[in-house]
């Protein structure tokens, strides 16, 4: 049966039998079971029951993953294949993702706890985003350079791959992050290393068993889970790496940053955010109140964009901030499985608490709780909409990546859009921004001042094929787009003679 045909118990069930039996690391080829130790239980943040477990990785393991990657980087299989086999193999991979596409995101639904019409569009984003990585294999060329030295000289340039790239993701969109790096890395002609979040890591064991099944050759793409404290620090700390792409905290990205100065390692950071969202006094509120609230609950706030800052001009304040709590108050809180959830769980007991934490925080501080600040009755990991009002610049609230459904509202009179930017910049991040008006000159003004990676306008979408990252400590670099592929690249200059 089709997963379009798949009533939505059976989806469900064929998911956790999927999940049961991903337990092993994927190793030059091969599926390798524990070697020692305890495995790693894996729960369904949404009824805090364990649905399966992974082999907890060790240095010994990464050392095996990385060896196969090296071993496949430098053999003629991998290295001399034409690009076009390369591109074919990549979208191949895309067409059998495509195929499982509703038994993926239902897997996605149980391990990380996002609302399964929400893991449906990831899973298509990242079907899209494998497609679109596929179409710059065979367009990664350099350049010819005129050259002015004495004599007769041919200049230009190439993009080599870089060779073994250890690719960390988060948990908070597994699959789509995953996939995404993954696929923008084989693309450059790189080889993997993947670590898949301890919290989340099913899907990546899926598309283990997918890129087998595509036909990629062995040692291409290996897979080692376990915590990131141990698998995650043998696969940054070992010299065979070439490049290390990395989504999550500021503070492992700061230590990781740390880990590649001795031998200078690629290292690609996509970290925190605390972003800015400006509502102007002509914005057509019946679009910029469902933009901002879901850009803040989407995914229960565990976005690293999320528009968590939140600045509404003074004439619209009113009439704003009624239709936002009224809205709020509409969305369904509840397990991804369950039909018409908006809000599901935060990923662990650990996340839901740091988050109730801020908002104990948000409350001795002097801050307005309007809406939340609870959690529903019952198991699993969740947390209500929660909005503060009042709120000022100093407040940790405002300061702080909570990772959570928790918004923070402060208002302004003065529309002027110097004073407005510098607000919106008070932050040692610069990751995304958000500006809802009516007025192309405000628009652009407020584009060019703001200091953030990505700036959206009347919209919180991204299209794939721009890039991604951030200011300050929001990371480096760029991904998505050319600039994600070519991240894992170096440009060689070559000068002839003749």
């Amino acid at each position: 049966m089709a997963d379009a045909e798949a009533p939505r118990d059976i989806l469900f069930d064929r998911a956790r039998a999927r999940i049961a039996g991903l337990n092993r690391h994927f190793i030059a080829g091969h599926w390798q079971a524990q070697q020692g130790g305890a495995p790693i239980p894996v729960l369904n943040p949404a009824d805090e029951r364990q649905i399966g477990e992974i082999a907890a990785g060790t240095a010994h393991e990464v050392d095996a993953a990385v060896s196969a990657a090296r071993a496949a980087f430098d053999h003629p299989g991998w290295r001399a294949m034409p690009a076009a086999r390369r591109e074919q193999l990549l979208l191949h991979l895309a067409d059998l993702i495509e195929r499982q596409a509703d038994e993926i995101a239902a897997m996605e639904t149980l391990d990380n706890g996002m609302p399964f019409a929400h893991a449906r569009g990831a899973v298509a984003g990242a079907v899209s985003a494998i497609r679109y990585n596929a179409g710059w294999v065979r367009r990664l060329g350099g350049e010819t350079v005129p050259v002015s030295v004495p004599g007769d000289w041919h200049g230009y340039t190439t993009r080599d791959p870089l060779g073994v790239a250890a690719l960390i993701v988060p948990w908070n969109a597994p699959f789509a992050i995953t996939c995404s790096k993954v696929s923008a890395a084989l693309a450059a002609g790189c080889t993997v290393v993947l670590k898949p979040a301890e919290l989340a890591p099913m899907t990546g064991l899926r598309l283990a068993e997918l890129v087998a099944e595509a036909g990629f050759p062995d040692g291409s793409v290996n897979v080692v889970t376990g915590l990131g404290s141990v698998a995650g620090a043998a696969l940054v700390a070992h010299p065979d790496v070439d490049k290390i792409s990395f989504t999550g905290s500021t503070a492992t990205g700061q230590g990781i940053l740390r880990a590649s100065i001795a031998d200078l390692r690629r290292v690609s950071l996509e970290l925190g955010g605390k972003s800015a969202v400006l509502v102007m006094e002509d914005a057509d509120l019946r679009k910029a109140v469902p933009g901002v609230a879901m850009g803040i609950f989407g995914n229960s706030g565990q976005v690293c964009a999320a528009g968590s800052r939140l600045f509404v001009a003074d004439a619209i304040y009113e009439p704003f901030m009624t239709a936002l709590l009224d809205f709020a108050r509409g969305l369904r809180v509840g397990p991804g499985i369950a039909e018409g959830v908006v809000m599901g769980p935060l990923i662990s007991a650990q996340q839901r608490d740091r988050v109730l934490g801020y908002i104990e925080a948000g409350k001795r501080e002097g801050a307005t709780l309007a809406l939340g600040g609870d959690c529903p009755d019952g198991p699993g990991y969740f947390v209500n909409p929660t909005i503060f009002v009042d709120a000022r610049p100093e407040m940790s609230i405002v300061r702080e990546e909570i990772f959570g459904p928790v918004l923070s509202v402060m208002r302004f009179g003065d529309a002027d859009l110097d004073a407005l930017a510098r607000a919106a910049n008070d932050s040692v991040y610069g990751l995304s921004a958000y500006v809802w008006t009516r007025d192309l000159a405000a628009a652009h003004g407020l584009a060019k001042r703001l200091r953030a990676g990505s700036v959206k306008v009347n919209g919180a979408g991204m299209e794939f094929a721009l890039p991604f990252g951030g200011f300050r400590q929001s990371g480096l670099g760029r991904e998505n787009g050319r600039y994600g592929v070519e991240a894992f690249t170096e440009t060689k200059a070559v000068m002839i003679a003749y």
